[in-house]
């Protein structure tokens, strides 16, 4: 387990573990704390330090080891919870949705007055950016911070929307340039990426939207707090029609490659219907003359009226059947696309 400390508003960062940061939490007017905790099925080499410490304590939620509150966050830090937005009194958490890669982790976040608490399985993926953002920006209290962080979520969301947007206007392009059976695998992933990035971020905005309207509601909430939520409502809202925006252009483009195939189908039936314009009628003639009965064999014994009715008929179908299509068009068309 890692514990990152960082000094508001300077942006200060220490390294340290769990006990120290508890100390800090309750003796300092302003502070980040970010607990990096270690992935499913791994031990860490703090857990190892801090077994010193008695096996209770590591059975202890980390909540309550930070010294933050009772069972209300007994949650915080525990693997595989929901999107959670929980007004506790003079505390908020949060359960927040971050696209990392190819898939997406939920950070854990509590805040208060003088304080911003996030916890994490894995490498930090917030913490540099939000450490850059902190030293440029200087939020002035903890409740800003929080809003930070939450921007900085959301910007996860945003940049994985457009680049699979810009992927799939690409995808468009090569098809109509040439199109290959890959081509759908790739739209099918991308639909499954969309879908993801909507089912997460959805249920995580309807609940802090809850929380944010029921707090603007109050009379006690501070004006410069309700620019920060009204702003986060507005930027959470333009993200989500980002990700609806990519799954409309994902199915877009699934439209356009079922065009593009049921355009080539057409183009093998028109020339099927070609080659049967023309060997139908043949076909016909030399049943016809292959037949066995008294007319044909007794009154056309001459090769003179063979070459007459056999060829000479041939010819003039093939001739009809080609005018036909000529004056239709449809020969040029299938030339035209070709």
């Amino acid at each position: 387990m890692i514990v990152t400390v960082v000094a508001m508003p300077q942006g200060t960062i220490v390294r340290t573990d769990l006990a120290e940061a508890r100390r800090r939490l309750a003796a300092t007017r302003y502070l980040l704390v970010d607990v990096e905790l270690p992935e499913a099925g791994e031990g860490g080499a703090g857990e190892e330090g801090e077994s010193a410490e008695g096996a209770g304590e590591e059975d202890e939620p980390l909540a309550r080891r930070l010294g933050l509150g009772g069972a209300d966050l007994d949650w915080f830090g525990r693997p595989g919870e929901p999107a959670r937005a929980d007004f506790l009194g003079d505390m908020v958490g949060l359960v927040v949705p971050v696209v990392q890669g190819e898939r997406i982790v939920h950070a854990h976040a509590v805040a208060g007055d003088r304080y911003l608490v996030t916890a994490h399985r894995g490498p930090a993926f917030l913490a540099p950016e939000i450490t850059a953002h902190v030293r440029r920006e200087r939020p002035p209290d903890a409740v800003a911070l929080l809003f930070l962080v939450l921007h900085s979520a959301l910007a996860t969301f945003r940049r994985a929307a457009v680049a699979a947007l810009l992927e799939v206007e690409e995808l468009e392009d090569d098809m109509f340039q040439q199109r290959r059976p890959e081509q759908v695998y790739r739209l099918s992933r991308l639909r499954r990426r969309s879908a993801l990035l909507h089912h997460t971020l959805l249920p995580y905005l309807q609940v802090v939207d809850e929380v944010i309207t029921r707090r603007m509601l109050s009379p006690d909430f501070p004006e410069e707090r309700q620019r920060l939520a009204r702003e986060f409502q507005h930027v959470a809202r333009t993200v989500l029609t980002d990700i609806e925006t990519l799954q409309e252009a994902v199915r877009r483009a699934f439209g356009s490659y079922s065009s593009l195939v049921a355009g080539e189908q057409n183009n093998v039936i028109n020339r099927l219907a070609i080659v049967s314009v023309i060997f139908l009628p043949l076909s016909f003639l030399t049943g016809f003359f292959g037949m066995n009965f008294a007319f044909l064999t007794d009154e056309l014994e001459s090769r003179a009226v063979f070459w007459l009715l056999a060829i000479g008929l041939q010819v003039c179908v093939l001739a009809g059947a080609f005018y036909v299509l000529h004056r239709t068009r449809i020969w040029r068309r299938l030339r035209d696309e070709d």
